[in-house]
């Protein structure tokens, strides 16, 4: 019975971890991340917590149930007679319930469900900042695995140029320290590699904390290009848009109209309830019925305090989602600017700077080979061809990085 249950338990194990992607695209991230995020679903029940708030809010009071019996002949055994308990001993059973004046009920339900949107527009802002760093590492990961296959297929064409060179010098065509040189370039080589693969462990290990640990299968990889993708909308527009649809913008409007309902509710509390309640009694032999009414006299207390604060609380709602509204432009004209910056050193590059550097090693690869050109000529062409590749590389990553960092501004996936 126990083996059966340890192997069904290791067989739901099995197939759990074989359900696990082993490639992801940037998309696919995102997506496992806003649903297996620890943070965010934490986060998420806040606003569940919120809404129970609602029905909290909206309950009325309940009525008041009250008995007494006086005179008891506790210390009196024998007084316990029919007569004694008709004539002389007093029973009351009453009923009091509060009646809540100034709409305090209706004035609660309004503070509390715009509370639930403040609560609601904060997590989708808790979202809009996952994707962002679920975008990043994930770039980080793809540059650093275009990294790594350039680190690789360059270390083995400079083994190929290292084993030409060191049939030149058993020839007795290059001098041992020539060949000692381009042997020691090796080690730059290997080195490339080595900081490739520490770059894509770093990578992978910051993706796989965003979308937890047991989301991705061991050794996952990410699928995808890098590349630049121009926008065309203009500036004004994304601002627009960034108004519209930034959590972090909307959350500080909806605490207007949450600031508002909650003076409301103060000025409802200055209002004093109304307790009514009706009563029967038994006393003497007679069977009567009793009803009292009683209210608060404002006199001192008018909760003048929490009103003054609620106004205030107002105007404090109104300038704080103006200072937000100010950074969401901000963000968006900065996320503009590197844009622009980013993809215009892109085309520097396409326009002719990774062809400069790939001809000018072939040639001097070429050359090198057939002894017109000195080992210094192309162990510089060499680290010239790396490091443009290298560099457009990260001009691409930078690219990328731009454009989700204008998305993370406007608070949109899809840019127009």
């Amino acid at each position: 019975m126990l083996a059966g249950l340890l192997l069904a338990g290791f067989g739901l194990a099995a197939t759990a971890a074989a359900q696990r992607p082993a490639r992801i695209s940037l998309a696919q991230a995102i997506q496992l991340a806003l649903t297996h995020n620890p943070a965010l679903l934490a986060a998420y029940s806040n606003v569940a917590q919120s809404r129970a708030e609602e029905i909290t809010a909206n309950l009325r009071p309940n009525p008041q149930l009250n008995f007494q019996a006086l005179y008891v002949p506790l210390f009196s055994p024998s007084h316990f007679t029919s007569d004694f308990l008709n004539n002389t001993q007093e029973f009351d059973l009453g009923v009091s319930y509060l009646w809540e004046r100034g709409r305090k009920r209706q004035h609660r339900l309004a503070a509390a469900r715009t509370a639930t949107r403040v609560v609601r527009e904060s997590y989708l802002d808790a979202r809009r900042g996952l994707a962002y760093a679920v975008a990043q590492q994930f770039i980080a990961a793809l540059l650093a695995q275009s990294s790594l296959q350039f680190a690789q297929r360059d270390l083995s064409s400079f083994e190929r140029t290292l084993a030409i060179s060191r049939s030149r010098y058993r020839a007795g065509q290059i001098s041992e320290g020539d060949y000692l040189k381009i042997k020691l370039q090796q080690l730059q080589f290997q080195t490339d590699v080595s900081a490739a693969e520490l770059a894509q462990a770093q990578a992978r290990a910051g993706l796989r904390q965003l979308l937890g640990e047991n989301t991705l299968a061991r050794g996952f990889s990410v699928v995808g290009q890098l590349a630049a993708t121009p926008i065309t909308a203009g500036r004004a527009d994304l601002e627009a848009l960034a108004l519209k649809r930034r959590p972090d913008y909307l959350a500080a409007l909806a605490g207007v109209p949450a600031a508002q309902a909650q003076y409301g509710l103060a000025r409802a509390d200055a209002r004093q309830d109304v307790t009514e309640s009706a009563a029967y009694t038994h006393t003497g032999g007679l069977n009567e019925a009793g009803f009292t009414a009683s209210i608060g006299l404002p006199v001192f207390n008018r909760n003048q305090g929490e009103i003054a604060r609620t106004r205030l609380a107002i105007g404090q709602a109104r300038q704080a989602a103006e200072a937000v509204g100010d950074q969401v432009l901000a963000d968006v004209r900065n996320a503009w600017a590197t844009l622009r910056s980013s993809n215009q050193v892109v085309r520097l590059y396409q326009a002719g700077y990774l062809q400069a550097a790939r001809q000018s090693l072939a040639i001097s690869t070429y050359a090198y080979q057939k002894g017109a050109v000195s080992l210094l000529n192309f162990l510089d062409a060499e680290r010239s061809y790396r490091n443009v590749q290298l560099s457009y590389r990260q001009a691409l990553a930078n690219a990328m990085l731009a454009e989700e960092q204008m998305r993370n501004a406007v608070g949109a996936r899809k840019l127009p």
